[in-house]
């Protein structure tokens, strides 16, 4: 499992011209799963993600988690942050999941991440949004868990 962590004043999700998700300050979460991910990697992904220390505290050090601060969590599902663009000029996504494999393990994330935070939005799976958000800092952050490295 892929993310990219971006600590927002703002976000929203907007589908067919329609808001469907908004977020004032917070995470926006954009999400990849990969083949072979698996529960154990979306519990360790939600609880990083939740627990990132990237908020700054009273004496303006990043201290203090998206928890500590109560602020909003949007999850947009992405897949071409598995793209491989190191040979060619097209990426090549095979270690993407397949689609069906990735709505399951993108619900199942949503799941998990709803139990431990109640302020979690979410995007639509598999749909073109348009993904709108002002990066505050700006903190952008890559995480990356693998079955194979756990």
């Amino acid at each position: 499992m892929r993310v990219v962590v971006q600590r927002v004043s703002e976000a929203s999700v907007e589908v067919d011209g329609r808001t469907i998700s908004s977020i004032g300050a917070g995470l926006l979460v954009l999400a990849a799963f990969g083949r072979g991910d698996s529960e154990p990697d979306l519990e360790w992904m939600a609880r990083k993600c939740l627990d990132l220390r990237i908020f700054e505290d009273e004496g303006g050090s990043m201290n203090r988690s998206v928890l500590d601060a109560g602020g909003g969590v949007l999850v947009v599902s992405q897949f071409t942050l598995y793209g491989d663009c190191r040979k060619g000029r097209r990426p090549d996504f095979i270690a993407s999941a397949p689609a069906e494999e990735a709505r399951a393990l993108y619900r199942r994330f949503l799941d998990i991440m709803n139990a431990y935070y109640p302020k979690v939005a979410e995007g639509v799976f598999g749909a073109k949004m348009n993904v709108r958000l002002v990066n505050d800092g700006p903190v952008t952050l890559i995480v990356d868990r693998s079955s194979k490295t756990a």
